[in-house]
């Protein structure tokens, strides 16, 4: 059943709501060790929970060893994620959604095709295919819930003006700077005195420049860098779009000023800003349409949001708390 829990895992991670796990309330018998959560009528059990948690947790943590307190909040999460599976899928059945006929056996026969070589197939074969096809069904009903809960119509004006006045950091266009380089191009790979080599060449570049020659001419002469054609000129660019350290660099300049070398990942740099743009504000009848779009992008998470929050208020949920890993409390501080 690899395959069948393979499947459950991620498509349980696709809800990627996490609310806190409920507790036994007081003298409730603690579940059973093969028990993950009772979640009304329906168990999930212990092994539904690490199967899942362990092919989520090689996806998110690939080969990596993380704190023990990343693996404890990982593991309440996925836990989440698997009892909410479960209520969004009943409460499609109670709204009496069908799974997609066509869909579930287009993914049946993918599965066939993928898994009929398998060792044990002979055997199990049919019991898999039954299996998978409960899964499919299930995610066919979770996916048009989905849909239906996150179909959201456009914004009115006053609505869409609205969402503009609450985040108006979100349409400010950042500051620009222009700024103009000479790139000497080292190997990443090459020994330090191939560097050293760059950064002198650099300096002696800049001296020339603060003498009176001209950044744009010794850029198409020296520069290893695509812009060398255009005197160095890479235009106008947003915050983010420079190499890593270059924005801080920048930062130290005034018009006109060339920077010392920098050392870059792809050569030693010299620096010139040409201009600075300041950050601007958008003003609502430029940014009308993506205001709207933003107020349905988050409009839809609100109402998925609060289905999930409903379905958990509505449905007595246990979960086997020890089969998570205890959260580590944080350190004392030492005294004095």
């Amino acid at each position: 059943m690899f395959h069948a829990k393979r499947h459950f895992a991620h498509f349980a991670l696709a809800t990627a709501v996490a609310v806190a796990s409920l507790q036994p309330a007081a003298g409730e018998p603690a579940l059973p060790a093969d028990t993950f959560a009772v979640i009304g009528p329906i168990t999930l059990t212990a092994a539904d929970f690490k199967g899942a948690f362990a092919i989520a947790a090689r996806s998110k943590f690939y080969h990596s060893k993380p704190p023990e307190a990343e693996i404890a909040a990982y593991q309440r999460e996925v836990g989440d994620d698997l009892v909410n599976r479960v209520l969004v899928v009943e409460e499609a059945r109670k709204r009496g959604i069908q799974p997609d006929a066509e869909v579930v056996k287009q993914q049946l026969a993918r599965y066939e095709m993928r898994s009929k070589h398998a060792p044990g197939w002979a055997k199990d074969g049919a019991r898999m295919m039954d299996a998978m096809k409960v899964q499919f069904e299930n995610q066919s009903r979770y996916e048009q819930l989905n849909a239906q809960v996150r179909k959201v119509p456009e914004p009115s004006e006053a609505q869409a003006r609205a969402y503009y006045e609450a985040h108006k950091d979100l349409f400010v266009e950042p500051e620009k700077l222009r700024v103009s380089v000479i790139l000497l191009k080292v190997d990443p790979s090459a020994p330090k005195a191939a560097w050293d080599k760059a950064r002198a060449e650099a300096g002696a570049l800049r001296k020339r420049i603060a003498a009176g020659e001209d950044f744009a001419t010794l850029a198409r002469r020296h520069s290893g860098d695509g812009s060398a054609k255009d005197g160095g000129d890479m235009g106008y660019l947003h915050r983010g779009m420079l190499p890593d350290g270059v924005d801080q660099v920048a930062d130290k300049l005034k018009p006109g000023e060339v920077s010392e070398p920098v050392t870059l990942l792809e050569g030693v740099a010299l620096l010139r800003l040409v201009a600075r743009k300041a950050a601007v504000q958008r003003n609502f009848a430029e940014v009308r349409e993506r205001a709207g779009d933003l107020w349905q992008r988050d409009e839809a998470e609100r109402r998925w949001k609060t289905l999930i929050a409903d379905l958990r208020k509505a449905t007595p949920v246990r979960i086997n708390e020890a089969l998570y890993m205890p959260v580590p409390k944080p350190a004392t501080p030492k005294a004095g």
